[in-house]
């Protein structure tokens, strides 16, 4: 905003004011400064010029000046606009008050001589020269015309003018400059483009090469593959004559064939005929053998109850399964080997049946074996219970001799007794139940019908070495669920 300055009448008449060597006027009320020249016509009062246009930085730098020195005057010399304005923090002061500021020292000229007899103090050379209306010519022209107008020397003006052109042209130059540099710029960034437009180019010509080679590779790759296709469709028609050649052959091989299965199916038909005649007479052929067997075994079942007759034998207290289980396997049996097996591994309950049915015979049973395989949802105590259950009545069904072992492991005291000719062992620490069989077997006489029930296949080749015959669990189960 350009700075104005009003007529003298707004200057106080009844006292004249000097500051720092400045005498007052009484006569046109002026305030001039006696330590250099001065120029009658600058003084204020009717008539005179208006204010002239000050450059931005000039502005900008009489406000600084006046912010500088505001806190150095005293309270009663500041004007009341500028009271709070002269309370700011130094960085703020000529920030924020500036227009407050730039209207005071227009408005008033006391204020303006206050200001400036302290600028001046401050300027020292400098001041000193402005107020003898010359400038150096090392100075700062911004410097020159905020101190000029402070002060208004003779020509402060001129002062004013030549330092606004100074900036002017100060700025221009740095115009200049800048278009200079940003030409220099262009310049350079032209001559970067064009060097990377001629590696691009480069890198073009070379992909261009690249691609035409390719190109002509592909030409001749269609070429071989239109040959490999017309020489594909000769040999596929060549192949589609043939297949119809070897599909009349598969035709007639197919013909030949069904009636080859026909003939075929008519002579398996003779030999099913055959083979039913031949089973009926097996089966008759074995139920002679059968009743003859039987009859053989009543003999020897006659002649064993004569031999004890005639030889007085008393009936004994303990069976030889009895001392093992005493022994609990600790004193092992060395009973020679028996006899060939005498029987096969089978899960038919009519075959437990028909050697339960031998004189004196040993029934052993795997336990854990069988009722994992048959109630294996149990819990092991009821698992027990129920075997051993079954147990009983097969012994009571057909008097024979039942002992059923379990692993010790999983022994719990304080079962309930056991039923009548029932035996139920428990393996001891370090023993497994399939150890107990063996022992158990081969704790039996040669001759005497041993009949052991696991479907652990180490266990049924152990006790045949020994003369038992071994069944599959499944046999005993289905013997108990018939029961």
């Amino acid at each position: 905003m350009p700075l104005t300055e009003p007529y003298d009448d707004h200057l106080p008449q009844e006292d004249p004011v000097a500051l720092d060597g400045a005498v007052g006027n009484p006569d046109d009320n002026v305030v001039r400064v006696t330590s250099g020249a001065s120029d009658p016509t600058a003084g204020d009062g009717p008539g005179t010029e208006p204010e002239p246009t000050l450059p931005e930085p000039v502005r900008q730098r009489i406000v600084t000046l006046t912010a500088a020195v505001l806190p150095t005057l005293p309270p009663d010399e500041v004007p009341v606009p500028l009271r709070r304005v002269a309370k700011f923090a130094p960085n703020r002061r000529a920030r924020l008050g500036a227009p407050v500021i730039a209207a005071q020292l227009t408005a008033d000229p006391l204020f303006r001589q206050r200001v400036t007899a302290r600028v001046l103090t401050d300027a020292g050379d400098l001041g000193a020269a402005v107020v003898e209306g010359t400038a150096p010519a090392a100075a700062d022209p911004v410097e020159v015309a905020a101190l000029a107008y402070l002060a208004r020397p003779r020509g402060w003006r001129e002062l004013i003018d030549a330092s606004g052109a100074a900036v002017r042209a100060e700025a221009d130059s740095a115009v200049v400059a800048e278009l200079v540099r940003e030409a220099e710029q262009r310049a350079t960034r032209a001559e970067h483009d064009r060097a990377v437009a001629r590696v691009e180019a480069e890198k073009l010509r070379d992909e261009l090469a690249r691609v035409r080679e390719e190109l002509g590779q592909l030409r001749e790759e269609s070429r071989q593959m239109a040959r490999t296709l017309r020489e594909t469709q000769a040999r596929e028609r060549k192949a589609t004559e043939l297949l119809a050649t070897e599909r009349g052959r598969a035709a007639r091989a197919s013909a030949d064939v069904d009636a080859e299965l026909r003939r075929a199916r008519a002579r398996l038909a003779e030999a099913e005929a055959a083979a039913g005649v031949a089973r009926a007479s097996a089966k008759e052929a074995r139920s002679v053998d059968d009743a003859r067997l039987w009859l053989l075994l009543e003999t020897i079942g006659q002649a064993a109850v004569g031999l004890r007759r005639e030889l007085a034998l008393d009936p004994v207290d303990k069976l030889p399964a009895d001392f093992v289980a005493d022994a609990f396997a600790e004193q092992p049996g060395t009973a020679p080997a028996g006899p060939a097996a005498r029987a096969r591994d089978t899960d038919d309950p009519a075959r437990l049946d028909q050697l339960l049915a031998l004189p004196r015979a040993h029934l052993v049973v795997d336990g854990y074996n069988v009722t994992k395989r048959g109630f294996g949802e149990m819990s092991l105590e009821q698992q027990r219970k129920r075997l051993i259950s079954g147990l009983g009545g097969i012994a009571a069904q057909t008097g024979d001799e039942v002992t059923v072992v379990f692993d010790g492991a999983e022994r719990m005291h304080g079962l309930p007794p056991a039923p009548r000719g029932v035996r139920v062992l428990f393996s001891r620490k370090g023993e497994t139940a399939d150890e107990l069989i063996r022992r158990l077997v081969r704790a039996e006489p040669a001759g005497r019908p041993v009949v052991v029930v696991s479907s652990d296949r180490e266990v049924a080749d152990g006790v045949r070495r020994h003369g038992a015959y071994p069944l599959g669990a499944d046999s005993l189960l289905r013997r108990l669920a018939r029961s």
